[in-house]
């Protein structure tokens, strides 16, 4: 997603004087339940991941599952069953079938961008009330993580809920997917880590040349700009509260810890290399870390690439192989392998992973064994206190042209607004109800009239 100069400054800005300003104003909106840690994980798949293959019936439906998706359909005896329920995940996704029986994840089902409750007569009589844009992966990308369906987002949910808590000299809106919409507060800011290596400061390097001596007195100035006036000084705490946020970081990210123990190929035992694995490793090092750093409350966004798969999703009668296999199998592995290291801390209950993604992808397959934009799709949630079980939303109609479908290859409307998705996680995270308009813009549209959160979470 492409920021804006106005953005990136707003994104970056660390600790110090403006950021001492943003706390102003603040509530104590996510205070600790019972003094309880809380942390919540979002995954965003680039590019609009094939729910409707990451999630299948396995009841009657299949059979019109089967003809609808043509192309990039997957037969019942290859998935991966979901113990006592009628559906299954692709068969790349078998690493996380324990973790369904052991009662620590739920489904999500045809869950999406909306500006207010549509049918198919309704999208296709009120163009009013529909979503601005569908079906753009920049849009698409901006409404799941601004949740201004139909306007300009110059923030992010992540950001708003980092904008009613307290300060922390590291923040812990902590990214590992890069700088994104969703982690700009109005008022506070992300700390962004690599996903390998370490923070550095460009163009510094100790000892050297006098030429890079004089280089690095020129960077440390700008870190220590006092006596130059008040915008220079500001600037200065900024840039210097950024370096000792690295310094801590790199600390933590550096450091060997027993969790990277827990990220192996379940069935080869060799060591998880994919970048949403990395990610997520570095995510549990932050979360072992969360005393040290004075964190009650942890948010973190990572991310995974390659779901745009217009072609060569499958492998052409092999259907359950291919690209989307491969990404798909990463991720079983890597949220699997999370949530482990997070038992293993006694913090499997306060830690919530789930998926979001720019759009689903049609219905139909395409003559390139891919699939197209669309609109609803399918998404995972993974912690020790969902719902055991828990399938939320409802699963279309898979006949084309049905009633869920506003074309005629599969492009169903949604039947759960990511506000009531996304909602439920950031209540059981410590958002209060007073708060919620304020972190997602449209929430009287989604908390009355019979709609509201999903019951993701255990009471």
């Amino acid at each position: 997603m492409t920021l804006s100069r106005r953005d990136f400054v707003r994104l970056t800005a660390g600790t110090g004087a403006l950021a001492a300003l943003g706390q102003l104003g603040r509530t104590t909106a996510i205070a600790a339940p019972n003094g309880s840690y809380r942390a919540m994980v979002g995954i965003f798949l680039f590019g609009g991941n094939d729910g409707w293959n990451m999630v299948i019936p396995t009841d009657a439906r299949h059979a019109a599952y089967l003809t609808s998706r043509g192309s990039v359909g997957i037969r019942a005896s290859s998935l991966t069953a979901l113990t006592n329920s009628a559906y299954a995940l692709h068969p790349a996704m078998a690493a996380l079938r324990p973790i369904w029986d052991e009662g620590s994840m739920s489904l999500v089902l045809n869950a999406g961008t909306l500006f207010a409750p549509l049918t198919k007569a309704t999208y296709a009589s009120r163009s009013d009330l529909r979503p601005s844009n569908l079906m753009s992966h920049s849009d698409e990308q901006s409404h799941w993580q601004g949740l201004r369906a139909r306007g300009v987002a110059i923030d992010g949910f992540m950001g708003r809920m980092a904008d009613r808590m307290g300060a922390t000299a590291t923040p812990s809106m902590i990214s590992l997917g890069g700088s994104n919409l969703a982690l700009i507060g109005r008022t506070s800011s992300a700390l962004v880590l690599p996903s390998t290596g370490t923070i550095t400061r460009t163009g510094f390097a100790a000892g050297g040349s006098a030429a890079n001596l004089a280089k690095n007195a020129g960077i440390e100035a700008l870190a220590s700009g006092a006596g130059y006036g008040e915008l220079t000084d500001a600037t200065a705490r900024d840039v210097s509260g950024s370096y000792a946020q690295a310094i801590t970081a790199n600390t933590i990210i550096s450091a060997s810890s027993t969790l990277d123990s827990f990220f192996v190929n379940p069935v080869s035992g060799a060591a998880l290399t994919s970048d949403v694995a990395r990610q997520l490793m570095r995510v549990a090092r932050m979360i072992e870390a969360r005393g040290t750093l004075g964190h009650g409350r942890q948010t973190f966004f990572v991310s995974q690439g390659g779901y745009d798969n217009h072609s060569a999703q499958t492998n052409g009668g092999a259907n359950d192989s291919g690209t989307h296999a491969n990404l798909l199998g990463d991720l079983a592995m890597a949220m699997a392998s999370f949530h482990r290291a997070m038992q293993s801390l006694g913090m499997g209950e306060n830690v919530t992973a789930f998926t979001m993604s720019d759009f689903g992808r049609t219905y139909r397959g395409n003559a390139q064994n891919g699939s197209d934009h669309a609109w609803g799709s399918n998404h995972l949630v993974v912690g020790g206190n969902v719902v055991p079980g828990g399938i939320f939303g409802a699963y279309p109609d898979p006949v084309l042209g049905g009633v869920n479908d506003i074309a005629s290859d599969g492009r169903f409307v949604p039947v759960v607004a990511q506000e009531e998705y996304i909602g439920a996680i950031a209540r059981w995270h410590g958002v209060s109800d007073a708060d919620m308009p304020y972190v997602f813009p449209n929430w009287s549209t989604w908390s009355t009239a019979g709609r509201g959160p999903l019951g993701l979470f255990r009471a």
